[in-house]
């Protein structure tokens, strides 16, 4: 299963884990199909057709603006195929970076404009890191500045199966710094719950009490009290977690992946968009959600129907 991203994000992220979205999601919006397990040197490699189709590709207009972009349809290529338009003339981009994409998005098929993340200000943060985000674009970003234009054309499907060129323009307008692990106070929990223990990277590893019982109703657990901001349900976050079923099984780590990873929470289980909104960034939460704020009566992945689920989210960043 993928989280449903709209702009640039859907283009460009790899479907890590990503068992957190909620099933049957109706959202046409184009989503990412590579596995988090290409690297940038294993990806296929475009052909002269595929450059050029997307060199083709006109971009004109202000920087920070909505670009004015010109190609004639039908465009296709046959595997992910980048080209920077332009270098911007900012800071220069550091691996495992929070980039701000803003986007406009494209049917291949027929130009017609699909998305714009300019109109409501919606630009999309993405990891400059090769188990993050398309091989492809993690090569070509890596070295440019922040004002970079890029063209972006990947063949996936839309949200009815059917084969479909999507055609991204991007604009990087910014490259944030985040942790890699929480940071704050430490919180004494409740007793009685899930034992939480962290190696000297932060990683996280459970401890469940005998005969524990999932409860009722959600549990929310800050265990460090981050000192930043507070995450709004509508905010895209950036965090390091781990899952597990209530037998101790872990299903899910951002951690064994070797990156963080960013989401809408308003594009995951209703568990996480109830338990981490109103956490504050820099904390860490141990989330214990029932089934039905979760996958309910279906199986997802390796993740039982009727499961409730454990999480242990390190908050690193919000936008």
């Amino acid at each position: 299963m993928k989280i449903r991203i709209t702009g640039a994000a859907a283009a460009v992220v790899v479907s890590a884990a990503l068992v957190l979205s909620g099933c049957g999601s109706d959202d046409a919006s184009p989503s990412a199909s590579p596995s988090a397990s290409a690297s940038a040197s294993e990806a296929p490699t475009p052909t002269a057709e595929d450059v050029a189709a997307v060199e083709s590709v006109e971009v004109s207009g202000d920087a920070g603006k909505a670009p004015t972009v010109k190609f004639t349809a039908p465009l296709t290529v046959s595997t992910a195929t980048v080209h920077v338009v332009s270098d911007g003339d900012g800071a220069e981009f550091e691996d495992g970076q929070s980039l701000t994409i803003h986007s406009v998005v494209y049917s291949g098929a027929d130009a017609s404009q699909l998305g714009d993340t300019y109109a409501d200000d919606s630009a999309e943060s993405v990891l400059l890191n090769e188990n993050v985000i398309i091989p492809q674009l993690y090569e070509a970003l890596s070295g440019k500045h922040v004002g970079a234009r890029f063209v972006f054309a990947n063949p996936t499907q839309d949200a009815s199966g059917n084969a479909v060129t999507y055609v991204t323009v991007g604009e990087v307008t910014d490259a944030r710094t985040v942790p890699t692990r929480a940071e704050g106070e430490a919180v004494t929990p409740a007793e009685g719950l899930p034992t939480v223990t962290l190696d000297d990277s932060g990683k996280p590893s459970i401890e469940i009490p005998e005969g524990y019982e999932a409860p009722d109703e959600l549990v929310v657990q800050p265990l460090i009290k981050g000192s930043g901001p507070e995450v709004a349900a509508d905010q895209t976050v950036t965090v390091q977690y781990s899952g597990w079923l209530l037998d101790g099984t872990q299903f899910d780590s951002s951690w064994e992946r070797g990156a963080p990873t960013s989401f809408g929470l308003d594009q995951v289980i209703q568990g996480w968009t109830d338990g981490l909104a109103g956490q504050t960034v820099g904390s860490q939460v141990l989330l214990v959600v029932p089934a039905d704020q979760a996958y309910g009566d279906q199986a997802s992945g390796t993740i039982p129907a009727n499961s409730p689920l454990i999480f242990v989210v390190d908050i690193l960043d919000a936008q």
